[in-house]
């Protein structure tokens, strides 16, 4: 998950740097070709992370384990060696997890240089933010901000394929239009198999879609920083129509994480969809991006998730599904549950045709 937004002028720069910082590593997919670095470099990233870690990681007592650890090994010479920024990042983020358990905690690399930070109380001008954002956006866009894709499928089902939630200020317009497409539907699965998390905003604004006008708690995160917690609610208004009152059917695998994780979390406590898939990767620790150096960030978690229901979370053991299936078949295995229970109320001639040959060919392609 990405940070919260945070008002003010400086702290809005900041925040839109952690955007840039996270929008550089994820959109770009693969790192891009490896660089050399030496022992200035080395040095630089592991105090940056270890600092970051300190100033912000949500279990202080955990960043000053994490940071024992790894002055250890510094002293023992088990980074002298290193000499290529992949295995550098790769390493550190083994050695970082093997002490706190937590898969959010990341040290990245990117070929490609990362905005610089911000001078210490520099107040970023309109226009600079503003340029800040469009690079972000630009750079969001070309994932087309998570919605791979959005379909009809046999039966009248719909179907959105949803890679990641990007933050409402970029995302809006995207989400109302898919949002809109499956408003026709009969039933609706929603694909989270390849989503990897994002942010709490864009998952309450993507979860108010399925129900009614009225407030319903999805969420806590508290926060370190700040020692605060914030509360996560449905919206009262969404561009478009509501999907309230259909069925719905949530895909997840062992990659789904984060924001994925608690967008399934959330339906599944509140009783609102039936999970098909794989158990998730298990990770419900927030935070952002933060620069290190010129081609080195750390994803630090600085808050955690508290569900209204369960008063707990999902961190280290992910989200059970309803109806256990690889996650190959679980495209295969909702769609064929969603038509079965449309199926008796169906009265359209053609429609009752085109959900009983749907029916028998996903029964052939499932083995049942």
């Amino acid at each position: 998950m990405l940070k919260d937004f945070r008002s003010g002028p400086a702290k809005a720069g900041h925040y839109v740097l952690a955007l840039l910082v996270t929008a550089t590593l994820v959109a770009q997919g693969p790192p891009g070709p490896d660089m050399t670095v030496d022992a200035a470099t080395r040095t630089a990233v592991i105090d940056g992370a270890l600092r970051a870690l300190s100033e912000a990681y949500v279990f202080p007592e955990v960043a000053t384990k994490m940071e024992q650890a790894l002055r250890d090994r510094q002293k023992r010479n088990e980074y002298d060696q290193v000499t290529s920024a992949r295995q550098l990042a790769e390493t550190l983020t083994n050695h970082l997890q093997d002490v706190s358990r937590d898969k959010h905690i990341r040290v990245m690399y990117s070929a490609n240089a990362l905005p610089p930070p911000p001078s210490p109380g520099a107040r970023p001008s309109p226009e600079e933010m503003e340029r800040q954002q469009e690079r972000a956006r630009a750079q969001m866009a070309l994932t087309n901000f998570g919605f791979e894709k959005v379909e009809r499928l046999a039966g009248n089902i719909g179907y959105l394929d949803l890679r990641g939630f990007m933050p409402p200020m970029f995302v809006g317009e995207t989400a109302a239009a898919a949002m809109t497409f499956l408003a026709n539907a009969d039933a609706v699965i929603i694909d989270l198999r390849q989503n990897g998390g994002g942010s709490p905003e864009t998952v309450a604004l993507i979860t108010t879609y399925l129900f009614g006008p009225q407030p319903v708690h999805l969420n806590d995160i508290y926060n370190r920083p700040s020692d605060s917690t914030r509360q996560f609610w449905t919206l009262p208004y969404v561009p478009g129509k509501r999907l309230a009152g259909k069925d719905v059917y949530v895909l997840t695998s062992s990659f789904t994480f984060s924001g994925g994780e608690e967008f399934a979390y959330n339906l599944k406590q509140l009783k609102r969809a039936t999970l098909v898939g794989e158990v998730t990767g298990g990770g419900a620790n927030p935070g952002g991006g933060r620069r290190l150096t010129d081609h080195f960030g750390i994803n630090v978690p600085t808050g955690r998730a508290i569900n209204p229901i369960t008063k707990t979370n999902w961190e280290g053991v992910g989200v059970e599904p309803d109806v256990k299936v690889p996650a190959a078949k679980a495209l295969t295995t909702a769609h064929l549950m969603a038509l079965e229970k449309q199926a008796p109320k169906v009265t359209s001639p053609p429609l009752k045709t085109e959900v009983s040959a749907a029916i028998e060919r996903l029964k052939k392609e499932s083995g049942s």
